[in-house]
């Protein structure tokens, strides 16, 4: 639903006279000011387009305040800058400060109307998507931009930084959204049998095809599918995708009959397809077919003003019955954590307090996340107790103090890795490579953890 009104901050008339009647023969209402401070304390809620042209305030000042200042409503402004072409840096800064998005000047009416288009749509309840820093609204406007278009999408991002849910988005906002979403993990599906499940089988075309059988690419015809973890394919597969890619059509397992496809691809990876390319495990071609638009989903740490939203959210996804909120100290705990396992290990982590809880508070022992790893030395006969990034550097002492985390949960589950990769909010693949990498560190799993390891 479109907002009925638009506030102006623009001190120039002669700048601010065609936004303000393009808006207006689009069906705004637009109200006009020529000082950035008079809107502040008049606490106006909905879109407000910016300039950078402010002679009261600076423009990432007044975004900032704006921000410290929701209306009646309890809702803050939406805030849309608009700076010169030259001002590439105010306009990084305005986003950094809590700018939804911004206008290069000069600009087309209609890139102004759609910009708004898409503000609108993120102003819209959004189900398992919550994005409360710059870089998460960044990204889910690029997203937004990329459903208006068939093209295809690479998602990148590492391993439960919830790339399967902005994929979801993606079509959603598309004009596919009443089609099929199919998601394809090709990570999960053995490699002899992932060509039946992505192109489907006639009766008869291998032992064990006792019926024809439609596949995934099948299946969201005339929607969208989502290729998960597309780094892992073989490359004789990916041959055959980068076919289907091409030809927009697909043959099964067994038969010459080709099958047309209207059908949007997503792919997602927690990898560096550039450097698996480099390395000869990912084919040139098929990167290059997938990179039309990329979108990279920052790891949870790098956004932190996400946590606590995304806390209280699965606390309400999995709260049974009753009250429950954040202590302060679990509050200051979650934003410290650097959360290896993204979203995912979060989420694993708020499920896991709210049995552990005592009341209608979250701990921070209840969370039973790690602590930092520190040494103990000896001074005059008394034990002193000092970080290890004293000698070793911080992000050493985070990734020991996650190593000493993983074997925690390893002892608690006995070696079962599969139960440790979903008590970590990871796959059992990552998990993998994290014991490989605490092998190479000199940590001894098999004295750790006796027969279990």
């Amino acid at each position: 639903m479109r907002h009925q009104s638009i506030q102006l901050i623009e001190p120039d008339f002669h700048l601010a006279r065609p936004v303000i009647e393009v808006l207006e023969l689009a069906g705004y209402t637009v109200s006009h000011f020529t000082s950035g401070r008079a809107v502040l304390h008049n606490r106006l809620g909905g879109i407000t387009l910016v300039s950078s042209n402010l002679h009261d305030i600076s423009l990432t000042e007044w975004i900032r305040h704006s921000q410290l200042n929701p209306d009646a409503k309890g809702n803050t402004p939406v805030a849309i800058a608009i700076v010169d072409q030259d001002q590439g840096l105010l306009a990084a800064d305005a986003m950094k400060a809590g700018a939804t998005d911004y206008l290069l000047r000069p600009f087309e009416a209609s890139q102004l109307l759609s910009l708004l288009q898409r503000v609108e749509a993120l102003e819209k309840p959004m189900d398992d998507i919550v994005a409360e820093s710059w870089r998460s609204k960044q990204i889910l406007q690029l997203a937004h931009r990329a459903a208006c278009t068939s093209a295809t999408v690479l998602i990148t991002g590492e391993s439960g930084t919830g790339k399967e849910v902005l994929a979801q988005y993606v079509h959603q906002h598309s004009l596919r959204a009443d089609k099929p979403f199919v998601a394809v993990n090709c990570a999960a599906i053995p490699e002899s049998m992932l060509e039946a499940v992505l192109f489907g089988h006639t009766k008869g075309a291998f032992t064990g095809a006792i019926q024809s059988q439609s596949g995934k690419f099948e299946e969201a015809n005339g929607g969208t599918i989502l290729l998960d973890e597309i780094a892992e394919m073989a490359p004789a597969l990916q041959a055959k995708l980068l076919r289907v890619l091409q030809e927009r059509e697909v043959e099964r397992i067994g038969s010459h009959k080709s099958i047309q496809l209207d059908i949007r691809v997503i792919a997602a990876t927690n990898k560096d397809l550039r450097k698996a390319v480099q390395e000869g495990t990912f084919r040139e071609d098929l990167y290059y077919r997938l990179d039309v638009l990329p979108l990279h989903w920052p790891p949870l740490r790098e956004r932190p003003e996400d946590i606590l939203p995304l806390g209280q959210f699965f606390i309400s996804k999995y709260l049974e019955q009753g009250n429950c909120q954040l202590s302060e100290d679990a509050r200051n705990a979650l934003v410290q954590y650097h959360w290896p396992g993204n979203i995912r290990e979060l989420e694993n982590v708020i499920q896991r307090a709210l049995v552990m809880r005592h009341g209608d508070f979250i701990t921070a022992q209840d969370l039973m996340l790690p602590v930092e790893v520190t040494k103990v030395e000896v001074l005059n006969g008394q034990a002193l107790s000092r970080p290890a990034e004293a000698d070793k550097g911080h992000k050493e002492a985070k990734k020991m103090a996650e190593f000493q985390y993983i074997l925690d949960i390893l002892k608690q589950f006995g070696g079962n890795r599969t139960q440790t990769a979903e008590a970590l909010g990871v796959s059992t693949r990552a998990l993998r490579y994290k014991l490989a990498a605490m092998r190479e560190q000199g940590i001894d799993l098999d004295a750790e953890l006796g027969s279990a390891a």
